[in-house]
């Protein structure tokens, strides 16, 4: 019960990452020329961060377009898996700007420049403009996609820093308390240091082959001990195949075996697949007569 029938998906997904590419790396590179001209540091981090979110974007659409490249007899599972070393490189990457960031604003804490409040809003104004439509763009392929949704998450979040750094901007022309601009330079690389390392841990994990989050690995097991027929299980494994798609196998201990075993086998695949959004499932059935079954 293998599928391979989401080629819409990654389409539009693909489509929706390519755009939201090119509108980031137009804005961080005028970010990063408004920085330096402003002398704003909240700007260069805010430009810093987004070429962050630029690369993992790149990376989610280059997952994106392995995932449909069909199954080979070197990579048996297809390139799926490719969108998990994307979200951790995504997430390292992220981790290593905020530390960055951070550097540079204790620099300018102890002697902060003059900041050009009317440039830091305009810029962060527009910044709120290209990630609002980036998030947009990624709305519903977040939904089905981890890789997407950490893709979405990131660039509400940009929207909602951009804001912030637009704040700052209006406190310097009104106040022209520059200590604002590297206070909130310190903000934003928390903001962003947070879900990396929430981001690393879990792409870890799966890179790791660990079970997915959403797999409740205690309940699989009290499901597959309910099923009628069988007095025992072993070798239960469950890992992820990409950022969409989750695999199982187990052997089950049936000491009378369903007559229609093609058709049992069936509907419990249906059953994993509804239940635990399992899409892949390798089920070996034993009747129980070797007392040491061979480890996996």
């Amino acid at each position: 019960m293998h599928s391979h029938h989401d080629h819409p998906v990654t389409d539009a997904a693909g489509r929706a990452l390519g755009i939201g590419i090119a509108l980031n790396l137009a804005f961080v590179m005028i970010e990063a020329v408004a920085g330096m001209l402003g002398h704003s540091m909240a700007l260069l981090a805010d430009a810093a961060h987004n070429l962050g979110d630029v690369l993992g974007l790149l990376l989610a659409w280059g997952a994106n377009r392995l995932t449909r490249r069909l199954a080979s007899r070197q990579f048996s599972y297809g390139l799926g898996s490719s969108t998990l070393l994307a979200a951790l490189i995504n997430g390292v990457t992220l981790a290593l700007v905020s530390l960055w960031i951070l550097w540079e604003a204790g620099m300018r804490l102890v002697d902060p420049p003059a900041v050009h409040g009317l440039l830091v809003i305009g810029v962060a104004l527009a910044g709120v403009v290209v990630n609002t439509a980036t998030a947009w763009l990624l709305l519903s392929g977040q939904k089905h996609d981890l890789n997407l949704r950490g893709a979405f998450l990131h660039m509400a979040a940009d929207a909602a820093v951009s804001v912030a750094v637009a704040i700052s901007g209006l406190i310097v022309l009104l106040t022209g308390f520059a200590l604002i601009d590297p206070l909130l330079s310190i903000l934003v690389s928390l903001v962003i240091l947070v879900p990396a390392v929430g981001l690393v841990r879990r792409s870890l994990q799966l890179v790791l082959h660990g079970v997915p989050e959403q797999v409740d690995l205690a309940e699989v097991e009290r499901h597959l001990a309910a099923l009628p027929g069988v007095t025992d299980h072993h070798h239960l494994h469950v890992w992820a195949l990409s950022t969409r798609e989750t695999a199982l196998s187990v052997h089950l201990v049936m000491p009378e075996p369903p007559d229609d075993s093609d058709a049992f086998l069936h509907e419990l695949q249906l059953d994993l697949r509804q239940r635990f959004r399992i899409q892949h499932a390798t089920v070996q059935i034993e009747r129980g007569s070797c007392p040491c079954p061979i480890d996996a």
